[in-house]
């Protein structure tokens, strides 16, 4: 096994494409985006499903790499969520094939 990094973002969905850019950027090869359905943050409870317009609906992008190309999106990453809802998470990980990340 080898170690990587796991990059875990809950994210508006109007800005995953901006976050999607960045990780590219930083040299990350891969990135899923997955649509989150609900969620409970600050105290305040979200439902995708109940929502009249799909402007608030979140996603998560979840992307893994080495260190330094997680560190490299961090910067950007940070002044993103400063405009956007969203949560940064960050986890070592254990991969079988390296090369792919």
């Amino acid at each position: 096994m080898h170690v990587r990094y796991r990059c875990e973002l809950i994210i508006e969905r109007m800005a995953a494409p901006r976050a999607c850019r960045i990780l590219e950027e930083a040299g990350l090869t891969g990135y899923t985006v997955l649509p989150a359905i609900s969620g409970l943050g600050r105290q305040t409870r979200w439902n995708r499903d109940a929502d009249i317009s799909a402007s608030s609906d979140m996603v998560v992008v979840v992307s893994i790499g080495a260190q330094e190309q997680i560190e490299a999106a961090l910067k950007e990453i940070e002044s993103l969520l400063s405009n956007h809802i969203g949560v940064l998470s960050i986890g070592e990980v254990n991969v079988l094939r390296p090369d792919r990340f």
